[in-house]
């Protein structure tokens, strides 16, 4: 589908964190972790806004973007890293030694047998790298299925998140499962929603490959002819998890990421040369869970908790007065000059923005109450509590169990100086 690619995602760290929110919440598959960046400093920013922004990474399911559309770990396509699929992306016979009309038409072959139509697709020789679009209708509803291709770091964190089944705490979904192959790769099948507060009743199910050579593979479906806003069309999506899993296993999409040219793949950060491998350290989700809980009240009782690998972690409190998710972003080495003239500024240089806001997860009455903290060296801390154990439920509360004042003091501790 076209994608617009107008829309930006802003650092929550540059404006509101409501309206990042908002936006995030309209312009990403609500259905898991998040993946952009491919490893180079550019991507470390994407990878911390959206985390920030939306519930420290939970919000996207591995490389569903805007739309729908596909984010490349290489930043390819639009400005937000988006795989922008086009109208005018009718499949070419052209475009790369694997054409997007070779893409079509495996994808069409790999399918079970039923009516095919609005087909896009792009080569391997496309800058926005390759992909291929169908509406399939089996006799039971029209429905849209994609895949997309590329490579990213097997070790990273986006390889992480692109095979790791999302926290139960933090997102709703049907089903989820991830297992080594015989091979090494990895394979996630993951069956969600679209938006995570069901405000629209699509279904989106996906299956993620990553090989040990960093060979990507995304097989994306829904129960609508479009990602979002049109109605559903069935029940369900039509293909099975075993048929999802088939299809982004099967060895052709191997052979076409390997015919993609070197200035349409990403480089690792150990290999690349230019000065943007040059990035400050990524801070463990055990150290700030750690952090975290370690400038909490002693008499708030810590019921739950989990992490992302890096730069996040979060805890559920309670005070005999209902749940409370407490939710920690932290970034390294980042610029220091994000935060606008509104922001206070303490006396060792650090800056500080306070906001007060509707949750963005769906659950009935859910307030989020953030503290921004920029300190001079670059740390960047985003500390964020709410009146209900998850977003996504109803509020167990009227306020967090956080005060502001805690929050802020949270926010500014200088634990976080040392963190790393």
């Amino acid at each position: 589908m076209p994608v617009d690619q107008r829309q930006q995602h802003d650092d929550p760290f540059e404006g509101r964190i409501g309206d990042a929110l908002r936006r995030a919440g309209d312009s990403f598959v609500a259905d898991g972790h998040a993946l952009v960046g491919g490893g180079t400093a550019r991507g470390r920013r994407l990878l911390f806004r959206r985390r920030a922004a939306v519930l420290g990474g939970v919000a996207g399911i591995a490389l569903v973007g805007v739309g729908g559309a596909l984010l490349l770990p290489g930043g390819g396509g639009g400005p937000d890293g988006t795989l922008s699929v086009a109208a005018s992306d009718a499949p070419r016979d052209d475009d790369g030694k694997v054409s997007g009309a070779d893409l079509v038409r495996t994808l069409k072959r790999l399918m079970p047998d039923g009516e095919f139509s609005d087909a896009q697709g792009r080569g391997t020789g496309a800058k926005e790298g390759p992909y291929a679009r169908v509406v399939y209708d089996d006799g039971k509803g029209a429905a849209a299925v994609q895949v997309g291709l590329s490579r990213i770091d097997p070790r990273s964190d986006e390889a992480l998140h692109a095979t790791q089944c999302p926290d139960t705490n933090q997102r709703t979904y049907d089903a989820c499962r991830s297992n080594k192959l015989e091979d090494g790769s990895t394979l996630m099948v993951h069956q969600g929603y679209t938006y995570a507060d069901r405000r629209e009743n699509t279904r989106l199910w996906l299956a993620n490959l990553v090989t040990p050579q960093g060979y990507f593979v995304t097989v994306s479906e829904w129960n609508a002819t479009l990602e979002k806003g049109t109605p559903v069309t069935r029940k369900a999506p039509p293909l099975p998890e075993s048929e999802l899993a088939e299809i982004a296993t099967h060895p052709y999409w191997i052979k076409a990421i390997e015919a993609m040219p070197d200035d349409r793949v990403e480089q690792s950060p150990s290999t690349d040369p230019s000065p943007r491998s040059a990035e400050p350290p990524l801070v463990s989700g055990d150290a700030i869970r750690a952090t975290l809980v370690g400038l909490l009240p002693k008499d708030l009782e810590v019921v739950l908790d989990g992490t992302e690998r890096t730069d996040f972690a979060y805890v559920v409190l309670d005070d005999g007065k209902g749940r409370s998710l407490v939710q920690a972003n932290v970034q390294l080495g980042g610029p220091t000059s994000l935060f606008g003239p509104d922001a206070e500024a303490l006396p060792d240089g650090t800056k500080v923005v306070t906001r007060q806001g509707p949750g963005e997860k769906g659950g009935e009455g859910v307030v989020m109450w953030t503290v921004e903290a920029l300190r001079p060296d670059g740390t960047r801390v985003a500390v964020s509590a709410f009146n209900s154990g998850a977003q996504h439920t109803a509020a167990t509360r009227d306020t967090p169990a956080l005060t502001l004042a805690q929050l802020k003091a949270i926010a500014t501790s200088d634990e976080w100086a040392g963190i790393g």
